[in-house]
């Protein structure tokens, strides 16, 4: 997993790698152009052609450096200075010196006409603002910007696409680059990970440039990338001598009448989780319906016939799993009341039970440390709120996760996990075709088996993300994302476990 940093934390591995290595800073900026210049060429070929559009700072000095590097390896390079302001950077000046004294031509932009004409084939190097900008581009920026995006061009965007912040919301009235590739340094950025900026990022790659390590692993970030899960290996393995009782009992409330297709997704994605024992707890119309369709389970009925109403006993299992399809009956509410205050095992709560709760916000209150809630973007809206923006949603994210002591997954692209330590993990797996019905009771089934045998909740809560994602993206791969439905991610979940954890 990867560390988000914030702008500020970049700038001071920055400085302090420069006075360890006792390095100028443009050699610095030598080592991240050379970074960007590596990626560059293993994805276009020498007969595209390519501009280079630099700032006035240091992101136009690592522009330059690029061009020079691409010159050198022959490609055909053509250099723009935009001159926004009279005040050039010192690396950028330096940069500019070497580039010159190759013999390769600059220009300066001055006013909006002076911009070049881009080619269709051509590739655009976008360096006029990095990660540092912290205000709204106007002017002469502006209208350059407004040139590129209407262009149809390939734009690489070094740092951050031009105009856009790295660690707060950007205005939609902000000028800001529309990059086809967004090359950054070291870690992903905040804003990588908020809807609004998808369509300015393209395809974002982090680009190692051997910032000092030690900082690294030391500096403290609530933000975290979850890029590989290997690390929890050996909370899943298995032992010679184990039995299906060492990986726990799960309890799953689902299902109600016309609504049993969800217990049966949930249980079957339980049982592929890794469940020792799985009993699913069901209304008397869905007996018959659990028994065919999900025969490795135990199954549980219900004194009513269409929903649930009737807590049963919670001894012996060791996590419960509950919400999928079980409506919103008065009794079925009285029931999830009785389901907080007698929890003592992790506890995972999803769809009409998070309906439930928001409809009675003071069941929050009772909510058992560490219960794991999987709301999608609008229950979590009618649990806790309508946000500004996403950068104010991760914010109230993670605010409710710790007044609440809860573990909150906010499922969706990137789908954020909020701790209740304050800690927003952001997964990597998953893709659009997810986006089906009954995916998400695929999910509450697998986090509730993951709790079953791993202690951690939040291990746990991680774990599953991640693994559902990389099934659906195995998924994709089978079926299409237009196709897929969420049988297929299920199918899927065995072999992502052994992809994502190596077991």
């Amino acid at each position: 997993m990867l560390k988000i940093f914030s702008t500020k934390q970049i700038c001071e591995a920055d400085r302090l790698t420069i006075q360890k290595e006792s390095i100028p800073s443009v050699d610095l900026m030598e080592r991240a152009a050379g970074a960007c210049v590596d990626w560059f060429t293993s994805v276009y070929t020498q007969d595209r052609p390519v501009m280079v559009i630099a700032g006035v700072g240091n992101n136009g000095g690592d522009a330059l450096v690029m061009a020079r590097k691409l010159l050198e390896k022959g490609y055909d390079v053509k250099s723009y200075i935009v001159r926004y302001s009279e005040r050039f950077s010192e690396d950028l000046q330096i940069n500019l010196d070497r580039l010159v004294a190759l013999g390769h031509e600059v220009s300066y932009i001055l006013e909006e006409s002076q911009f070049p004409t881009i080619s269709s084939n051509t590739v655009l190097i976008d360096g006029l603002f990095g990660s540092g900008l912290n205000r709204k581009i106007e002017g002469l920026a502006e209208l350059c910007i407004g040139q590129i995006n209407a262009s149809i061009a390939d734009v690489v965007s070094i740092d951050m696409p031009s105009g856009l912040f790295s660690d707060a919301f950007t205005s939609e009235s902000s000028p800001v680059i529309l990059a086809s590739f967004t090359l950054t340094f070291q870690s992903p950025k905040l804003a990588f990970f908020l809807p609004e900026n998808e369509e300015y990022l393209g395809v974002w790659k982090v680009l190692d440039i051997g910032l000092d390590s030690r900082f690294l692993a030391s500096e403290e970030s609530d933000l975290i990338f979850i890029d590989a899960i290997d690390e929890f290996k050996s909370l899943f393995e298995r032992k010679k001598f184990d039995h299906k009782g060492s990986f726990g009992h799960v309890l799953l409330l689902a299902g109600s009448y016309g609504k049993m297709g969800a217990a049966v997704l949930s249980a079957n994605a339980a049982l592929r989780s890794g469940v020792g024992r799985l009993t699913s707890y069901v209304p008397h119309v869905g007996y018959s319906i659990m028994q065919s369709s999900v025969p490795e389970a135990m199954c549980l009925v219900d004194d009513y016939d269409h929903f649930l109403g009737e807590l049963p006993s919670l001894a012996g299992y060791s996590s419960i799993g509950c919400g999928p399809g079980i409506g919103m009956n008065k009794k079925t509410k009285r029931l999830i009341r009785s389901l907080l205050e007698k929890a003592k095992v992790n506890l995972v709560l999803d769809a009409d039970a998070l309906n439930i709760i928001s409809e009675s916000k003071d069941y929050l209150k009772s909510l058992p440390p560490n219960t794991i809630l999987t709301p999608h973007l609008r229950e979590f809206e009618r649990l806790f709120g309508i946000s500004k923006n996403s950068y104010d949603r991760i914010k109230l994210l993670r605010d409710m996760a710790m007044k609440y002591k809860v573990i909150i997954v906010l499922k969706g692209a990137n789908t954020a996990i909020a701790s209740a330590d304050g800690r927003v993990f952001f997964n990597s797996t998953g893709n659009p075709g997810m986006a089906t019905a009954g995916s998400g009771d695929v999910l509450t089934g697998i986090v509730a088996g993951f709790c079953s045998y791993v202690k951690d909740p939040l291990v746990a809560a991680i774990a599953a993300v991640y693994v559902h994602g990389l099934a659906g993206d195995y998924s994709a791969r089978e079926q299409g994302q237009t196709a897929m439905v969420a049988s297929d991610i299920i199918s899927s979940i065995g072999p992502s476990i052994v992809k994502a954890l190596k077991v």
